[in-house]
């Protein structure tokens, strides 16, 4: 009796939560948020970079779900995994994502040599990556499908350099520094062939060409070298970390030269580091900062991001993160696909004057992002980063 009575709840328990579970609202494929994914250095030397560029995607994400997402009201999901600013680390991050497989594309990621070895992971598995702060020329030299970059190249950097800063600071004796990185070194040998026609004309000359190592803390024995050399400007084409050591130690034993750093070699957080008084004066060859901007993309983006962090980023890196992910979002939407192939055959060659946070998106064949323009900054006496006159 008490197994019969046992028997007829169970049944009638059952019953209750099939028609539970009948009656829930079932997800549909159109109510699935479309993932894409955000390799970065949230932690690691260049953390600050990383935590930018985490916040401008999740602004980019926001305002396309404010507007009602793609694909007829799907959601947009940002999944971010740490490099940590380290090469092999790039790897295994690039492994966890293509392993998800719901990420669509990713947003993917702040130094060329992460970039690298991470890039070779999303080729091999057939992902769309789009890289926002990797400019080492290579990068769209080994004829890869699923590679893109929002930014632009050393090269263009390297040739905007010769054309601009020697005239500027009447400058004949040039010393390069570089940090061996393949950012680094990289934008060191653009630069100096971006010099040879002055150096052919007899206007200039490279008196100092040598690198640094990065992370070390103590840099006045090579700066001691580059001293003697007598240079008339300094270019340093490593990153903030390093650079910002660098100038203070070189102040302090006597190098008074104007000091130009690469494009990651001067944000808030180098004047931070190096103190308002060593850094106001220095330059930098860099792509339009945020605020120099003037799409309505870009003021609608700084509204927000200044509303929900309290200010703007202060390197352009974080903004071509946000755009790299407005141009996967892009596509998607236009081509009504989820699918690698198809994905990259739009950005390679049916993604033209999409607008953007940056200016209008389009690619090269080879997957470079073109025409990226090219300012000489400097810190002013406010400690702010602004154009150079």
């Amino acid at each position: 009796m008490k197994n019969t009575k046992l028997t007829n709840y169970l049944m009638i328990l059952g019953w209750v939560m099939l028609a539970l579970v009948l009656s829930a609202p079932v997800a549909t494929a159109a109510e699935k948020p479309v993932v894409i994914g955000l390799q970065g250095p949230i932690t690691g030397p260049w953390a600050y970079e990383g935590q930018m560029a985490k916040q401008s995607c999740e602004i980019a994400a926001e305002l396309i779900n404010q507007k009602g997402g793609i694909l007829g009201g799907r959601m947009i999901e940002l999944r971010v995994v740490d490099d940590a600013g380290e090469p092999k680390t790039g790897a295994l991050a690039a492994t966890k994502l293509v392993g998800q497989k719901d990420v669509v594309a990713v947003v993917s990621t702040y130094g060329s040599s992460v970039c690298e070895p991470a890039s070779n992971i999303y080729e091999r598995y057939k992902k769309v990556n789009i890289g926002y702060g990797v400019t080492a020329v290579r990068l769209t030299q080994r004829d890869f499908k699923y590679f893109f970059r929002t930014c632009g190249r050393d090269d263009s950097q390297g040739k905007f350099f010769a054309d601009d800063v020697p005239k500027r600071f009447n400058a004949k004796r040039i010393a390069v520094m570089h940090d061996n990185t393949a950012f680094g070194k990289g934008l060191a040998e653009d630069t100096k062939r971006g010099l040879e026609p002055l150096i052919a004309a007899g206007t200039a000359e490279i008196v100092y060409f040598d690198a640094i190592t990065p992370g070390e803390k103590d840099f006045r024995v090579i700066l001691t070298k580059l001293r003697e050399t007598q240079p008339d400007v300094w270019y340093f084409t490593g990153y903030y970390a390093e650079a910002a050591l660098l100038i203070s130690q070189a102040r302090e034993i006597g190098i008074k030269c104007p000091f130009v750093g690469g494009n990651a070699a001067i944000n808030d957080e180098f004047v931070k580091i190096a103190g308002l008084d060593i850094a106001k004066g220095c330059y930098m060859t860099n792509e339009p900062l945020p605020g120099d901007l003037p799409y309505a993309e870009a003021k609608e983006f700084l509204k927000a991001y200044k509303e929900k962090f309290g200010e703007i980023p202060s390197s352009p890196w974080p903004i071509y993160a946000a755009d790299a992910l407005n141009i996967i979002a892009d596509a998607v939407d236009k081509t009504g696909s989820t699918k690698s192939d198809v994905l990259a055959e739009f950005l390679r060659n049916k993604a033209d004057g999409v607008p953007g946070i940056t200016g209008p998106i389009g690619f090269t064949a080879q997957g470079d992002r073109e025409g990226v323009p090219f300012y000489l900054y400097m810190v002013d006496d406010q400690g702010k980063i602004v154009v150079a006159e």
